[in-house]
């Protein structure tokens, strides 16, 4: 009968730390200018770094601009608003975050939607100024975008990603165009209320259902909800290069220990499309 698969959008199609790394930087900035107004460029680039380590606790893109003011009073004493900044490491923020956010969302007197609302004006600011930059920030993982083109699944993208962003590199970076109504954005709900919509369509029946996701929070989830036992789940693992998804060693070695999880290489995942 034939495939579907549902796609996350990060970590799985897309590397876009970096311009999302960027885009928090850029975003703090405008949340808390007194913060940041002396942060010296060098500083700026540690924490930029340091980013690339901490993505793996990122659900939704408000996040971002969490960890980059987190990472900021870890270095710097005299601006701490946080309890929990002194002595914090990356390792500390990798284990611990579903713990932390909520206590500098109370500590900061921050609120979700209006972070969501920045994240996401400033990201449409960058590209209106200088979409060329804002495009070469993220870079699709090698062989996805033909493997996107030619699949003879049918595909569909689920994703805590803005639409109009995934949207925007499908087009300007894979060259590929996806209808708009297979891909589900922010605010379409959570990823399982998502999977029950798929494969309750009339279309969609009889077809072999896949849920491709970087997240193992997120499969753990989809695991709980009984109506959905017919999706077969992936966790991307580390591609040969060492740099496919946004999860960690030990995230791995739990998914490999339950039977409803299959650890996908990035090799693997272009061939199954195709």
């Amino acid at each position: 009968m034939g495939d579907l698969y549902a796609l996350d959008f990060d970590g799985v199609l897309c590397d876009s730390c970096g311009e999302s790394s960027l885009s928090a930087v850029k975003a703090a900035k405008v949340r808390w200018p007194s913060l940041f107004s002396g942060v010296e460029s060098s500083l700026e680039d540690w924490i930029v770094d340091q980013m690339h380590i901490v993505r793996p606790v990122v659900e939704t893109g408000y996040e971002n601009l969490l960890l980059v003011r987190l990472l900021l009073e870890t270095q710097i004493p005299s601006i701490r608003k946080s309890s929990v900044a002194e002595g914090l490491t990356v390792e500390g923020i990798l284990e611990n975050w579903m713990k932390i956010k909520p206590v500098i969302m109370e500590e900061w007197n921050e609120n979700r939607d209006e972070l969501i609302d920045l994240f996401g004006k400033v990201r449409d600011e960058w590209m209106d100024n200088d979409l060329a930059t804002w495009i070469g920030a993220n870079r699709f993982y090698p062989g996805v975008p033909d493997a996107l083109k030619f699949a003879s699944s049918k595909l569909y993208i689920v994703t805590t990603k803005q639409s109009r962003f995934a949207d925007a590199l499908l087009r300007e970076l894979a060259g590929i165009t996806i209808p708009p109504e297979r891909i589900y954005g922010l605010g379409t709900g959570p990823k399982v209320k998502v999977l029950k919509l798929l494969q309750d369509m009339p279309e969609h029946q009889g077809l072999t259902l896949h849920f491709v996701e970087d997240r193992l929070a997120t499969l753990k989830n989809v695991i709980k909800e009984a109506e959905l036992d017919k999706w077969n789940l992936y966790l991307d693992k580390e591609s040969e290069s060492g740099d496919w998804g946004y999860n960690t060693q030990k995230e791995r070695e739990e998914a490999a220990s339950i039977s409803r999880i299959h650890l996908l290489q990035l090799s693997d995942f272009s061939r199954k499309l195709k």
